[in-house]
């Protein structure tokens, strides 16, 4: 059974029910999640052996939060325990045409104080196959872009694949500070997932004839996007999410994965989403790639799997995935009928 290590935030989200606006909630529903942490779910669920490294207080929120990943099966046993508090995010689901908003509260939580001396990354990546990082994580402070530094430098050490999602998080740092960290941390990448807006943010590569707010987008500029990124940084492949934004509440959604020893671009069949809860689209897509990868899958079945299992999670509540292979694998296959099964 592959071994995935994943690292990051672990935070608790506050959402008023259905699609109450903030200002009209009384009350709230309290669930977990954070990119890292999405992602060691969704390949729990998948049957790898997952595990999730961070810092959490160890009060009885802190507690709660790791309860969330261990009644998935998640490998917990490398969470620190310390620090004061959880980071927060405040999350307003939109609808039709007004827009999800999303407000944080993740100041001096744990992991962005954690320091050097709370992860032994030698013991951590002992046996492990990949490892798996987002640009949220680094975005917390310069100590914990040290530590995802540190931590990609013993994967390599470890001779694990390494897998990133560019994730830039306006909120928390700017375009410069994302740049000038992101192509230090990409020097040892070898699997690339970003979306059109993260490639344009960090690294000034944008698609062409591409309009994201109306919903337009070409292929080829795509394609474009994912060279140009492998060339600049070496990676192996690049995998983009395709996301055309009809309204709050309908979208498009497919998948690109670029491989640059061939040059190749293979794209998945296109679904059109009625949206539940778009949050961890992407953290779902990019475990479904990590699983296809390790399960050996060619790039056209990789790819269908991915954007498959990732249009799935956007039709759940919460953070993470609730899903198995099968129903991936079903989706992949053409059968989004939504039928009753019985």
């Amino acid at each position: 059974m592959a071994r995935v290590i994943t690292f990051g935030e672990l935070m608790l989200r506050l959402q008023p029910y259905n699609y109450l606006r903030f200002i009209q909630a009384d009350s709230f529903e309290a669930t977990f999640g954070g990119a890292e942490a999405n992602v060691s779910v969704s390949l729990a669920n998948y049957g790898l052996d997952s595990r999730f490294v961070t810092k959490l207080p160890g009060h009885a929120i802190g507690q709660m939060a790791v309860n969330s990943l261990r009644r998935y099966g998640v490998d917990t046993r490398y969470i620190k325990r310390g620090g004061h508090r959880i980071g927060i995010f405040y999350m307003e689901k939109g609808a039709s045409v007004r827009g999800s908003i999303c407000i944080y509260d993740r100041t001096h939580s744990s992991i962005s104080e954690a320091s050097e001396d709370d992860f032994n990354w030698d013991e951590i990546f002992d046996g492990a196959d990949w490892f798996h990082f987002t640009g949220i994580t680094p975005a917390l402070g310069e100590n914990v872009k040290a530590l995802c530094v540190q931590a990609c430098q013993a994967a390599k050490r470890h001779g694990l694949k390494i897998s990133c999602d560019l994730n830039y998080r306006s909120k928390l740092w700017t375009r410069k500070e994302a740049q000038e960290a992101m192509t230090e941390l990409c020097q040892y990448v070898d699997i690339c997932i970003a979306n059109e807006e993260d490639a344009r943010d960090v690294f000034d590569i944008e698609a062409e004839n591409t309009d994201i707010c109306a919903g337009k987008l070409d292929r080829e500029g795509y394609r474009s996007v994912a060279g140009q990124l492998a060339d600049r940084f070496r990676f192996e492949q690049v995998a983009v999410t395709l996301r055309e934004s009809i309204s709050a509440s309908d979208n498009g959604w497919s998948g690109m994965l670029y491989t640059a020893a061939s040059g190749e671009a293979f794209f998945s069949r296109r679904y059109h989403l009625h949206l539940v809860d778009r949050v961890g689209g992407g953290d779902s897509f990019g475990s479904a790639l990590i699983y296809a990868l390790l399960s050996g899958k060619k790039e056209q079945d990789a790819i269908e799997f991915a954007a498959a299992a990732s249009a799935l999670k956007q039709s759940i509540e919460g953070d993470y995935n609730m899903v198995s292979v099968s129903e991936v694998e079903k989706l992949a296959g053409g059968d989004g009928s939504g039928r009753v099964q019985r």
